[in-house]
């Protein structure tokens, strides 16, 4: 019996193969959880749907992928289709991963004081407000100690030159995570984080990845960088039953770089 056998849920967010998102899926379904997901949807001009496309190829072939819809998370019509047809198809979920955030390139790459008034607003609903969203619009369809899982990066919580906004929005949604997990708690149902390290996504192309891997496998305790593997694994255990006691967490897996308090061996070789 895998860790997962008998549940069934909703994965929100996956855009390609290297989502954290599909990570986590997969460790679900290897586990005889059955899914249901979402995809950003297509542009009514796109005749080729490369939204719809690039997640069905990778959940086509999946006997536990029991549909992929589309889902803009900034309409609440959009959201509740979704769980709609999670209702239709599995009566009640027992775990929902939120992995979906978004901000113009134009507020990213610029200082955060320059930071426009209409892409915040746009960056913070979302990015942090859409996961109050779905887990209101899913209250009804929870079942007795489902769990919720949402994606955040230290960024939130120190500042990281080049996250900009996006550090605000994810300081958001660590903060919702807390109210939710006390919200939903009474329900039995559990709300945590996990703070993945960098790891190579279309987001986080957006927010210069390829330095930070530098960075964190100079500086991590563990002298490299995670991979999408752990990250799913992590991910899957705090959606799983074997998470019960645990909400309101975030869940560092970033080979330890959150602890240090100084540069640590990038300093090696260097002068004082």
């Amino acid at each position: 019996m895998g860790l997962f056998a008998g549940k069934k849920g909703l994965i929100l967010g996956v855009a390609n193969d290297h989502s954290i998102a599909w990570a986590v899926a997969q460790q679900i379904m290897a586990g005889g959880g059955e899914c249901g997901f979402s995809h950003l949807p297509d542009r009514p001009d796109d005749e080729r749907q490369r939204n719809r496309r690039r997640v069905a190829k990778l959940t086509d072939d999946c006997p536990e992928a029991k549909f992929l819809v589309p889902m803009d998370v900034s309409k609440d019509e959009d959201i509740q289709a979704v769980m709609q047809k999670a209702k239709d198809e599995f009566g009640t979920i027992d775990f929902l991963l939120h992995s979906i955030a978004f901000a113009s390139l134009d507020d990213l790459k610029g200082d955060t004081v320059e930071t426009s008034r209409d892409g915040f607003k746009m960056a913070m609903e979302i990015s942090a407000y859409s996961l109050i969203a779905v887990c209101k619009a899913a209250r009804s369809i929870f079942s007795d100690q489902a769990s919720v899982l949402t994606m955040t990066y230290f960024g939130g919580e120190k500042a990281v030159p080049g996250y900009n906004v996006m550090g605000i929005c994810k300081a958001a949604l660590d903060a919702s995570v807390r109210y939710l997990a006390y919200d939903l708690g009474p329900q039995g149902v559990r709300v945590n984080a996990v703070s993945a390290g960098p790891v190579k996504t279309l987001a986080g192309r957006g927010a210069g990845v390829e330095e930070m891997l530098l960075l964190y496998e100079k500086m991590a305790p563990l002298s490299r960088n995670i991979t999408h593997d752990e990250v799913g694994q992590s991910g899957a255990f705090l959606l799983s039953p074997s998470a019960s006691g645990i909400t309101g967490e975030i869940l560092h897996v970033d080979a330890g770089y959150n602890i240090m308090g100084s540069p640590g061996r990038l300093l090696e070789g260097h002068q004082p």
